[in-house]
């Protein structure tokens, strides 16, 4: 007697590749249109994996390259454009031949799926280190100079000296190891991309804390950015202590 497709089904979830190869052989003439349809949903499902693979590949290519360091560091920041809030760097040293599947550019991800990849950096991770510059830092050093600060601090805050820095696009000043600026290195560099969304998502949770300190802004949603809610905003109530003074001089 065969099994309904509520039973199959049962035995395609969870099912590794291996198993799911020989579920295609044992399920392919069975005509029902359920089965037909649970089979190339799974195979759909498995295309897409594969294109997912290929193009981790391709983010891994100066991991690759540099193999013969160590401990390769990605470097990444966020927060170089908002009127309010700090600009935070993130580095991120991954194990040799890490594949995280669905990490990208933080601003290319969706914020469920940044906070999804979050956790699975920070458990997957040989170190990460997080370095915030406040507002009122950026307005004494200026915003290129605290980036670069904020990028010494989360070196500098990682539990592994690494022997490589893969940076985004930037050389960091006032550092001895070695490194590599690499222009749109956030897509692509697997470990400058884990950096940009431990960054992001860090400095994303410390904009929703102050929105509920400072409201009226949108912080939680703009995340300091220059929205018009929060342009109007601070036309009508005015700076707070989160806000960069150098920043906001055409709306004060």
């Amino acid at each position: 007697m065969s099994l309904s497709i509520s039973e199959i089904k049962k035995k395609f979830e969870g099912a590794d590749r291996e198993l799911l190869t020989q579920l295609y052989a044992e399920y392919a003439d069975d005509a029902r249109a359920g089965v037909v349809s649970l089979i190339a949903k799974y195979k759909k499902k498995e295309e897409k994996y594969e294109q997912e693979m290929k193009r981790l590949e391709v983010m891994s290519e100066y991991e690759r390259k540099y193999s013969a360091y160590d401990f390769i560091c990605g470097i990444d920041e966020v927060g170089r454009g908002p009127l309010a809030g700090p600009v935070v760097a993130g580095a991120v040293i991954l194990p040799k031949d890490c594949r995280i599947p669905y990490i990208n550019d933080s601003k290319k991800l969706s914020e469920k799926m940044r906070e999804a990849l979050y956790i699975e950096i920070m458990d997957k991770a040989v170190a990460t280190g997080i370095g915030i510059i406040s507002p009122a830092r950026i307005d004494e050093i200026n915003i290129l100079q605290a980036t670069y600060e904020a990028m010494r601090m989360a070196i500098g805050k990682l539990q592994v000296r690494p022997d490589l820095l893969l940076n985004d696009a930037v050389t960091i000043p006032g550092v001895t190891m070695e490194q590599v600026p690499i222009i749109k290195g956030d897509a692509k560099s697997m470990s400058i991309a884990a950096a940009s969304i431990i960054a992001k998502v860090t400095r994303d949770h410390m904009m929703e804390e102050y929105d509920k300190i400072l409201p009226g802004y949108g912080f939680a949603s703009n995340k300091g950015y220059g929205a018009t809610v929060h342009i109007d905003a601070l036309k009508k109530l005015g700076p707070t202590p989160i806000h960069r003074s150098t920043f906001i001089k055409n709306f004060t």
